[in-house]
């Protein structure tokens, strides 16, 4: 069983999809083992198998992710539905789980181009605006010590893959109180994030879409609208018996 779930936290670091070979490697399994183990989470619905012979996470695991969800997500869910109002654009709370980025919550954006990320998945946090409004707040040697077990692999051309400039970034965010991933995770995507503090545990709440839609003219008012979410929601645990941590 250890080793099925190392596969699939193999294809959440990796991005949600990976070759075989890569999947292998990053578990440490043989190819014959891996490609066994994978047929089992083929069959079960927790990963597919791409037209290409990748394989990608699965259907099966966005109900697990949802059975998962912490209290406070949904609890955070109306204000998420705010920030959605607003600007017609995906909103998202997420925490830190170990040393990866749980999304947690989200409300979809409603427009046709959208960016969307299934509840319970993990990734890196050094490319998402969640993950680096996250770092932001934790001390830099505790980051350190973060990205020095998780490395920092290039998703895009815009990735930050030196930890001396991530580290510059993230004092920048900490001087404006946001961050910002510009097409770091995804081409053409941009996402502006908020960190949620007095919850115990680092936790962000963000906006993101296409870049063309949350332009710098926009960053402004979509600040203002995350930090006021932020607040609520750690009024929310301030008030209420929710937590941020994953059942």
């Amino acid at each position: 069983m250890a080793r099925a779930f190392s596969l699939l936290e193999a294809l959440s670091a990796s991005g949600g999809e990976a070759s075989l070979a890569s999947i292998a490697a990053r578990t440490g399994l043989a190819v014959p083992t891996a490609h066994r183990l994978l047929g089992t989470l083929n069959h079960l619905g927790y990963v597919r198998q791409l037209e290409d012979r990748r394989y990608a996470l699965g259907a099966s695991l966005i109900s697990l992710g949802q059975h998962a969800v912490p209290p406070l997500a949904d609890a955070a869910l109306p204000l998420l539905r705010r920030l959605e109002d607003t600007f017609r654009e995906t909103a998202n709370f997420a925490v830190l789980d170990g040393d990866l980025v749980l999304y947690a919550g989200q409300v979809a954006s409603r427009q046709r181009m959208r960016m969307f990320t299934e509840i319970g998945r993990r990734v890196l946090p050094h490319s998402t605006g969640v993950g680096k409004a996250m770092l932001s707040t934790m001390p830099e040697r505790q980051v350190r010590g973060l990205i020095g077990r998780t490395g920092l692999p290039r998703f895009t051309p815009q990735t930050i893959t030196d930890e001396e400039a991530l580290i510059v970034d993230l004092r920048r965010a900490r001087r404006r109180g946001f961050a910002a991933d510009d097409s770091e995770q995804e081409v053409g995507v941009r996402c502006i994030a908020v960190p949620v503090r007095g919850l115990g545990q680092p936790a962000a709440v963000s906006v993101s879409g296409p870049s063309a839609r949350i332009t710098d003219a926009r960053v402004v008012e979509v600040v203002e609208a995350l930090r006021d979410a932020a607040a609520e929601i750690a009024h929310l645990a301030a008030e209420g018996n929710v937590t941020a941590s994953p059942r």
